[in-house]
C-alpha cells in the first residue's frame, strides 16, 4: 500500500509520456498550480465523464492559474484514442508501470461492489506553485468532482 500524501508534502516528481508519446514532467509546471488527477482507465464511462468535466472547465481553471494533468495506467496510444474520441483538452499521461500512481498514494486496495481488490484509487492532488501538496483528495467520485473542486478553490 502506498502512503497517501498530505497537504504540505512535496509532490513527488514525475516524467511520463503523454498521448503523443512526448515526455511531460511535473517540473515543466513549476510556478503554476497543477491539478493532478488519477483515474482507472481511459474510454470508460466514469473516467470519460470526469475528463470531459475537466475539459469543459479548463478555461476557468487555467484563468485561475491551474494546469490540469490526468494520469492513468493506460498506454499513450489508448490515451490518444480517448483524447480524439472525447475531444479532450487536458494533458493525459500514461503510467504503465504505476510508479507515479503509487508515489501519489493513488494505487492500492479498494472496494467495489463488496469485493476488495488492488487498483487505481480515483484521486486528485492539487499542487501549489512551489511543488507542494495543497490538497490531497482520495476516493473521489467521477461525477460532480470538478464542480466541487472549483467551488472549494473559490475559482
Amino acid at each position: 500500500m502506498s502512503e497517501r500524501l498530505q497537504p504540505g508534502d512535496v509532490a513527488p516528481a514525475f516524467t511520463l509520456p503523454d498521448a503523443d508519446g512526448n515526455e511531460v514532467s511535473l517540473a515543466d509546471h513549476k510556478g503554476r498550480k497543477v491539478i493532478v488527477y488519477f483515474y482507472p482507465a481511459a474510454l470508460t464511462p466514469g473516467c470519460t465523464k470526469q475528463a470531459c468535466d475537466f475539459t469543459d472547465n479548463l478555461d476557468v481553471l487555467a484563468g485561475a492559474g491551474y494546469d490540469v494533468i490526468g494520469i492513468s495506467p493506460d498506454k499513450p496510444e489508448k490515451l490518444a484514442k480517448f483524447r480524439e474520441k472525447e475531444n479532450l483538452k487536458v494533458t493525459l499521461l500514461g503510467d504503465t508501470e504505476k510508479t507515479v500512481l503509487q508515489a501519489y498514494g493513488a494505487f492500492g486496495e479498494k472496494m467495489n461492489y463488496g469485493k476488495t481488490y488492488v487498483g487505481v484509487i480515483r484521486s486528485t492532488i492539487i499542487v501549489d506553485e512551489e511543488g507542494k501538496v495543497d490538497q490531497a483528495l482520495y476516493n473521489v467520485r467521477a461525477t460532480g468532482h470538478v464542480a466541487k473542486i472549483i467551488k472549494d478553490l473559490g475559482v
